[in-house]
């Protein structure tokens, strides 16, 4: 009540009406507006914080730049891989990948020089092509033959198949005693793949 009479005498003295109970309604609202704003800004700091929560949030800024580093350098190392995987899955399909012709012609040569070397006996010889899924390039060539030995050239036999520099992939081999003897009749199925291109028909 004090406070409204004094502002009612200043506004008196400055040739304001203070009959009108509007004008201190007004005059009032706007003290108390003034003095909302005045807190809200204590309470809210809209300017920035004091050194401590300026403090917390560099601590936490710089946890969060830690944190993408780290990221950062697990994605670099993960790309490096990928990289290295990719040159040297290059390098493995240009070593080891010919065309259907030539990779045919060398693992016959290889299967001939083998079997002679271990002491065993080429007989018939098929073979088989299949697409991989997923490829528009990449053959799997299937070689089905025949040997005939002892065990012992059997054994070595698939020792220096195992040692070839050829790529190529044992998937089955049977071997059946023959009557009357020592030897074997030996089907052997080898993989190998190949780069199907067009005009490299066999």
């Amino acid at each position: 009540m004090l406070k409204n009479f004094s502002l009612a005498r200043q506004l008196a003295l400055k040739g304001v009406p203070i009959k009108d109970p509007r004008v201190v309604v007004r005059a009032v609202l706007g003290v108390f507006l003034l003095a909302n704003l005045v807190a809200a800004i204590v309470a809210f700091k809209p300017f920035g914080g004091s050194a401590e929560d300026l403090m917390r949030e560099e601590q936490s800024l710089r946890r969060q730049l830690q944190d993408m580093q780290v990221r950062q350098a697990r994605s670099k190392a993960l790309v490096e891989k990928v990289q290295l995987a990719h040159a040297e899955g290059d390098q493995f399909l240009s070593k080891f990948v010919t065309d259907l012709r030539t990779t045919s012609l060398l693992i016959e040569e290889e299967l001939n020089r083998t079997a002679k070397e271990a002491g065993i006996k080429r007989r018939e010889a098929s073979l088989v092509i299949d697409p991989i899924e997923g490829s528009d390039t990449l053959s799997m060539l299937t070689i089905t033959a025949g040997f005939e030995g002892t065990y012992a050239n059997l054994t070595k036999f698939v020792n220096l198949l195992d040692k070839s520099p050829r790529f190529l992939i044992i998937e089955n081999m049977v071997a059946a005693p023959q009557q009357g003897g020592q030897n074997l009749t030996i089907s052997l199925k080898l993989d190998a793949f190949v780069k199907e291109e067009p005009g490299n028909a066999l």
